[in-house]
Parts: C-alpha cells; sequence; structure tokens
C-alpha cells in the first residue's frame, strides 16, 4: 500500500482512493493531485518518489515540469491581459508585434494564437534543441515564416511555438516577459508554488521526470505537419533534465509546478476571477474562455478538440468536465480542468510520463472520482 501524503475532505474521499489506486496498480512514481471547491481545498495529496530508484520521497514542496499544463498559465496572463484593456484577443498581430505581419500574417489575430490556428505550430529554419532557450531566435524566427495553412481556420497543435508567439505579444503588450508577468501578477500574491523560468534557489526541490517508453507515437509520416512539429527540434523529454531548460522562458511547456500550485492558480478562472479575497478577472472575462474558435481533427494532434480562447472545450468526441468547464494537459499525463459552473479546479501532475499527448487515464480517473464527489 502506498503512503498518502496531505489531506483530504470526507466529501472527496474518492479521489483519494483513486489517487491511491493509481500506485497500487503500479501506473505511478510520484503524483500529486488537488481539487478546490468554490473556495476551499478539499484534495491536496501527494505520495511516491522523486525518481525511478525510489530512494527519495515526493514531498509536500516537491515540483516538476508540467509540460503543457503550463499552457493554462499563459492564457490565464492573456485574459488578464485582456480585462485590463491592455490586450485586444481580436485584433491583428501585427499591432503590437509589428514585424509579425511579414510574409502575409498581416491579418492573424491574437485569437489565432490562442486557439493554435495561427498556422504556425512550428519553424521552417532548422532548430537545434538548445535554441529553445533563446525566446528571441525563436521569436524573431516565427515572425519571418509563412503560415503553413490560412490562420483561423482549423487547429493544429502549437506544441512549443504557442509559447514564443505569445510570450511575445505579451512583452511587447506589457513591457516584461510572461514568465515575470505572471510570478509577479499571479503566483506571488498566491503564494503559488509554480515558475515559468525557475531559479538555482528551486533546483533541489525538481523532481526530474522520467521519460516515457516512446517519445513520439510510432508510424509519423515524415512529411507531415505532425513531424514537422515535433521533429524541428526533435523533441526529447529528456531536455527538462537540463539547467538550461529550467532556466529558460518557454511558457508552452517548461513550467514548474505541482497540482497544489496548479489548482490554486486556476480557480481564478473557475471561481469567475476572484480568489481569497482579490480580484485578478472579471468574471465576464472568465466566461471568454467559452467563445469557441476552432473545432474538428487537429492537424497536429489528429484529434477531435474544441478550442475557446485557449483551453479546450468540452464536446462529444472529448467529453472532459462538465458543460462549464475548460481544460489542458501536458505531455506525459499532466491536467488541468476548471468547471465554472461549479467553481472546481482539479489538477494533476506526475513525474512519471505516460505515451499520451495531452493527459492519460491517470488523471482521467482523478477527475471522474472528483466529479462523483460533487454529485
Amino acid at each position: 500500500m502506498t503512503d498518502i501524503q496531505g489531506t483530504c475532505t470526507d466529501r472527496f474521499s474518492s479521489v483519494q482512493q483513486a489517487f491511491a489506486a493509481n500506485f497500487d496498480a503500479g501506473l505511478e512514481v510520484g503524483a500529486s493531485v488537488c481539487v478546490v471547491v468554490d473556495g476551499k481545498t478539499e484534495v491536496d495529496l501527494w505520495a511516491g518518489h522523486a525518481g525511478v530508484e525510489r530512494t527519495r520521497p515526493w514531498g509536500s514542496d516537491t515540483i516538476t515540469n508540467v509540460w503543457s499544463s503550463t499552457k493554462t498559465q499563459m492564457y490565464l496572463v492573456c485574459l488578464m491581459l485582456a480585462d485590463r484593456g491592455e490586450l485586444d484577443l481580436h485584433a491583428p498581430v501585427a499591432k503590437y508585434w509589428p514585424e509579425f505581419a511579414a510574409n502575409g500574417k498581416g491579418g492573424v489575430e491574437v485569437r489565432h494564437f490562442l486557439s493554435h490556428s495561427s498556422g504556425l505550430p512550428g519553424w521552417d529554419e532548422p532548430l537545434e534543441q538548445s535554441d529553445l532557450w533563446d525566446h528571441d531566435k525563436c521569436a524573431a524566427s516565427l515572425a519571418r515564416q509563412a503560415p503553413w495553412w490560412e490562420p483561423g481556420t482549423a487547429s493544429g497543435y502549437h506544441a512549443i511555438s504557442q509559447g514564443y508567439l505569445i510570450g511575445e505579444v505579451v512583452r511587447r503588450v506589457a513591457g516584461q516577459s510572461l514568465g515575470t508577468f505572471f510570478r509577479k501578477e499571479v503566483a506571488e500574491p498566491l503564494g503559488a508554488d509554480f515558475h515559468i523560468g525557475t531559479g538555482p534557489e528551486h533546483d533541489a526541490r525538481i523532481v526530474p521526470i522520467i521519460p516515457p517508453a516512446a517519445a513520439l507515437p510510432p508510424g509519423l509520416d515524415p512529411t507531415g505537419i505532425p513531424i514537422r512539429v515535433f521533429g524541428n527540434p526533435p523533441m526529447d523529454p529528456a531536455m527538462a533534465l537540463t539547467t538550461e531548460w529550467r532556466r529558460c522562458e518557454s511558457p508552452a511547456a517548461n513550467g514548474q509546478g505541482n497540482a497544489r500550485s496548479l489548482a490554486s492558480t486556476q480557480s481564478i478562472v473557475s471561481h469567475g476571477g476572484e480568489v481569497g479575497g482579490r480580484r485578478f478577472l472579471s468574471e465576464a472575462t472568465c466566461r471568454r474562455v467559452f467563445e469557441p474558435q476552432t473545432s474538428g481533427v487537429d492537424m497536429v494532434l489528429g484529434l477531435p478538440i474544441t478550442f475557446g480562447m485557449g483551453y479546450a472545450l468540452p464536446s462529444p468526441d472529448l467529453p472532459v468536465g462538465g458543460p462549464g468547464s475548460c481544460f489542458w494537459g501536458g505531455w506525459g499525463g499532466s491536467l488541468v480542468v476548471n468547471d465554472l459552473d461549479h467553481r472546481m479546479t482539479v489538477a494533476y501532475v506526475m513525474n512519471r510520463m505516460g505515451n499520451g499527448t495531452v493527459g492519460d487515464e491517470r488523471g482521467g480517473g482523478l477527475l471522474m472520482a472528483a466529479y462523483a464527489a460533487l454529485a
């Protein structure tokens, strides 16, 4: 039996049972789960170990790379700037980033970045993995190139590029990097242990990810869009183990945190913009996540997905959460779901990566247990 640490109310004991079951089934090495409902932390649990050698326990303050669950923090930043009237989500990107208009991109709007529909899911210019540490190089390269399809007509998951696209817009609008804005305006006010660009003072607490058996699904067309996205530069999960990846800001993928910090920050969205007596967003702006942008089979992921303003929305093909939910997950299994109707956020973070790109059955089981507790 795995030793489960933390707190869980009786009402949400089903989540603790599902969490323990993941360990008992051998699906986990180390993980954390958090559920916040109507301003109360109902679940804050962690268990397991920091690595496959299982010599160091996963602790209360353990953090790890959550991959694309970081995107939910990036979307939160965009919503905050929009709420303040500093960023128009329907404005051409070139309004804020004039150089971006090159190669026929003058009509690309900010919302196209948020919905993975700008036609820039990857780079034409060959890149090395180390180039991802250089925001200016990555952003400038995307600004120079032409879209791979007509912007706004379909989604193609901007797995890594989205961070440099949105990150550059935020820098132009806010006069500071996205990671800095998030730290000053969200993480520090909430005391949330989540970092986009992580200083050396946190290194001792960072649990290394455990890569999956296969980094990419087999049988990809070598000339198709997915391999162009994940092959340039080659997406090797082991890069999360490098100091350079931790220090840089790649806000689509290199956030370091745990379930508690993800849930506490994302509860801003599920709670109508106000957390702990502090208002971060208007309720109307929170509801903007439900403005549909694209719907159909994503050209990179090959899955039918409906994207709102950043977050994915539940659909018959992808029934994640309730009708008032928005969500996204990370490479290997991490997951964040905000349910605005129930004022609930569910977050799950782990170190053992599965083969999924945007979540797997471990987080799904925890989410189902949380909804069962609500019922």
